[in-house]
């Protein structure tokens, strides 16, 4: 048994068999648990005001009312925000970039696997964002073609890198957990965690997505 809490999470989705599929499929972790159910932005946001405590929002884009980004925008308001996470079909960068400034913290396609689904709702849990696999690698396809400008080249001038350090930036660019990369280079998770923290306090970055994109734009990885 464990003292660990549960992380709570509300489900906005209008289509009732994916939603039960969602739900079913969380269910079967043991740290999470569905507090409540929506078919909409709206349903969502009163059961907030009503009174059920959420750590998360798993809310479709496209949702009939109120869809998931009015939902967001609405949610900032109140007291003890849950932090939302889309999942959607729309895999355009536009909405992407929309989404996260308007304060979503997750991202994900539909056709995430279970596993990157319950790790991405754990990982938000713990105050940070998260951009599914498919979307970040391509992203990083697409950095990979922008020309190599004269600043970006800068950045990397005076850094110093140790060859772990190199060996756990390349596996982070190809979107491995912390716990994978581990698993890989037969080290912990904590040792993984702190190089990574090194590498983003070196760079001067603010997250893993601009560790990649500065590794990508000084050639430190392929």
């Amino acid at each position: 048994m464990t003292n660990e809490k549960k992380i709570r999470v509300i489900l906005a989705e209008d289509h009732n068999i994916v939603r039960n599929g969602i739900r079913n499929l969380l269910n079967t972790d043991s740290g999470l648990t569905v507090v409540g159910e929506a078919l909409n932005g709206l349903e969502a946001l009163t059961l907030i005001r009503n009174g059920t405590s959420a750590d998360i929002i798993l809310a479709d884009m496209n949702m009939p009312m109120m869809d998931g980004l009015q939902m967001t925008e609405e949610i900032r308001s109140l007291p003890d925000v849950p932090k939302v996470i889309l999942l959607t079909m729309l895999d355009h960068e536009q909405y992407v970039i929309k989404a996260f400034r308007m304060g979503v913290k997750g991202y994900l396609l539909k056709n995430v696997t279970a596993d990157e689904l319950i790790f991405a709702i754990k990982f938000i849990h713990k105050d940070s964002r998260y951009i599914c696999s498919e979307l970040a690698l391509r992203f990083l396809d697409r950095l990979v073609d922008l020309p190599v400008t004269e600043e970006s080249t800068q950045w990397v001038t005076g850094l110093e890198f140790s060859k772990r350090e190199m060996e756990i930036l390349e596996h982070i660019a190809e979107g491995l957990t912390n716990q994978e990369i581990a698993d890989k280079l037969f080290t912990s998770k904590r040792t993984v965690e702190g190089h990574r923290q090194s590498l983003i306090d070196k760079t001067g970055m603010r997250n893993t997505a601009a560790l990649i994109r500065f590794a990508m734009r000084n050639r430190l990885i392929s």
